[in-house]
């Protein structure tokens, strides 16, 4: 037997607002006091009125149409009544019926998707059933459902020592944005690509930090295998507690295996819901999956429906950014980078942003030399250096680049003297690293550790004769044959030479050889 595996995805993303969800308590991700941020509002205390927060709104509205969703004229929040030990008052405030937003998509790009996984037993296989990329936009289309609002709850915290569990209100009452995907995912890879393109989107909209170490992001992956020659759906499960992509990514993929394994043997999926370890890398099951129904919803009697005017979703649209696909289409056309370049520039907006005036500093340096703004030599350059060089920087000091001491000026002028071979690339690896660290401008650093190379042709000529005179078996070898003298007497002359250019070094030595 042949199965498809069928996956959609739940997504909450916690919004960035000064306060919470319905009240003022401040809405504080990083705030390590437990139950410093919490008010009878958001303890669901008796007596109390919510308000709805319309910054959280707005950035609901923003995300629903960068997605391309359908922003609703009629919105509604719900009750969802369930009774967990996070839950304080019982209940949580959602949308059920009229969410903000429904409909929408998100375009894939095909070309970072690996093969779908194949998976084999001796009776059941997976099949590779993946959406065929559009051979003109060459990417993935992946619907979605709905985009709502709704409030968190708290945090437990369980300690195995003492076996007992705490609880953190902080949490509770914070905005939160749930996106839930059509079953069109069909991978572990497409699961793991949908959310990173939807984390950057986020980020880049401003709407959330989603950083899943933190708990900003959480992803629920609802997976069901259905047989190839049936339209039937299977049974769903739904896997909770993933905190990165990598591990939603194997999570997927285990629970595929898994429950092809599981019908090979003529068995039953149940559904439910299952966890992830990443220690062991396996799911387990955690609780019998609850339907709709079960939460019981109905219209939340203390807040008001939202009318959604048109010209508000307009003004809304008008003050979106230009998005990471966008982005990344427009610096491969206008700056002439690669594909897998672009692409890790656009990963953050901040070091988009960095590159952007980078490269406005070296167009204005290219027309000052008379020569062509648009060259992409220096672009390139700059592009290779900010995401090797300047991202081990980055990332060994944990340092985000807006608040690095290299400004995007200085760094320019660092390119600059690549491009003219005023230093050599491993003088500039020296330069920037001082520059990370010293704020100073590139030409005090290598005026400083003397760093200049050295590309007067009449003065590396006389050091090129020199070494050829005092290694005359070095150029013998060469002229026999043997390329490896020639890097020897590159070497001597750089010695005798600090500082020159190898290039020339080189060159040299070959019209002094033959």
């Amino acid at each position: 037997m042949t199965y498809e595996p069928v996956i959609g995805l739940e997504i909450h993303a916690e919004l960035k607002t000064h306060s919470k969800m319905f009240c003022d308590s401040l809405n504080d991700p990083d705030e390590t006091r437990p139950n410093a941020n919490i008010c009878p509002i958001c303890m669901g205390h008796p007596g109390t009125l919510p308000a709805i927060n319309r910054q959280a709104v707005e950035k609901v509205i923003g995300a629903g149409l960068a997605l391309n969703g359908k922003i609703a004229e009629f919105a509604q929040f719900d009750r969802k009544n369930y009774f967990y030990p996070d839950l304080p008052k019982g209940y949580q405030i959602s949308q059920y019926q009229h969410p903000l937003v429904k409909g929408g998509y998100l375009d894939i790009p095909a070309a970072l998707l690996s093969s779908e996984p194949e998976i084999t037993n001796r009776k059941s296989q997976i099949a590779n059933k993946s959406q065929s990329p559009d051979s003109k936009s060459q990417t993935r289309r992946v619907r979605i459902q709905r985009i709502h609002l709704e409030e968190d709850t708290g945090r437990l915290i369980h300690d195995p020592k003492t076996k007992t569990t705490l609880i953190d209100f902080n949490r509770a009452g914070i905005p939160l944005m749930e996106l839930v995907t059509e079953p069109d995912l069909h991978s572990g890879e497409e699961v793991r690509q949908f959310g990173e393109e939807l984390q950057k989107i986020l980020r880049y909209l401003d709407a959330s930090d989603a950083d899943m170490e933190k708990g900003q992001m959480r992803v629920e992956v609802n997976i069901s295998l259905s047989p190839t020659s049936s339209r039937a759906m299977g049974i769903k499960v739904e896997l909770k507690n993933i905190n990165s992509f990598k591990f939603a990514a194997e999570a997927a993929n285990y629970e595929i295996k898994r429950q092809a394994e599981q019908l090979s043997r003529g068995e039953k999926v149940i559904q439910e819901t299952r966890g992830w370890d990443e220690t062991k890398g396996f799911t387990v099951s955690q609780r019998l999956k609850e339907e709709s129904q079960d939460y019981r919803y109905f219209p939340e009697p203390d807040l008001p429906p939202l009318e959604i005017k048109p010209g508000w979703v307009e003004d809304l649209r008008s003050s979106l950014p230009e998005l990471p696909q966008e982005k990344l289409r427009r610096f491969r056309e206008e700056f002439g980078i690669d594909a897998k370049l672009a692409s890790t520039i656009v990963v953050d907006k901040h070091i988009a942003h960095f590159f952007e005036a980078t490269v406005s500093e070296l167009r204005e340096w290219l027309k000052s030399r008379g020569q062509d703004a648009n060259d992409p030599k220096p672009l390139r350059l700059a592009a290779n250096y900010l995401t090797t060089d300047m991202a081990r920087l980055l990332a060994e000091n944990g340092t985000p680049i807006q608040e690095s001491a290299v400004n995007p000026e200085n760094f320019a002028e660092l390119i600059t003297y690549l491009v003219e071979d005023k230093i050599s690339s491993r003088s500039a690896k020296i330069v920037l690293a001082d520059m990370f660290t010293s704020g100073a401008d590139p030409s005090i650093i290598i005026d400083g550790k003397k760093l200049w190379q050295i590309s007067q042709a009449d003065f590396l000529a006389e050091a090129v004769g020199k070494i050829i005179a005092a290694h005359p078996k070095a150029a013998e070898d060469y002229r026999s044959g043997k390329t490896t003298a020639l890097q020897f007497m590159v070497g001597q002359v750089m010695k005798e030479a600090h500082g020159a250019n190898p290039a020339m070094v080189r060159k040299l030595l070959e019209e002094k050889l033959k």
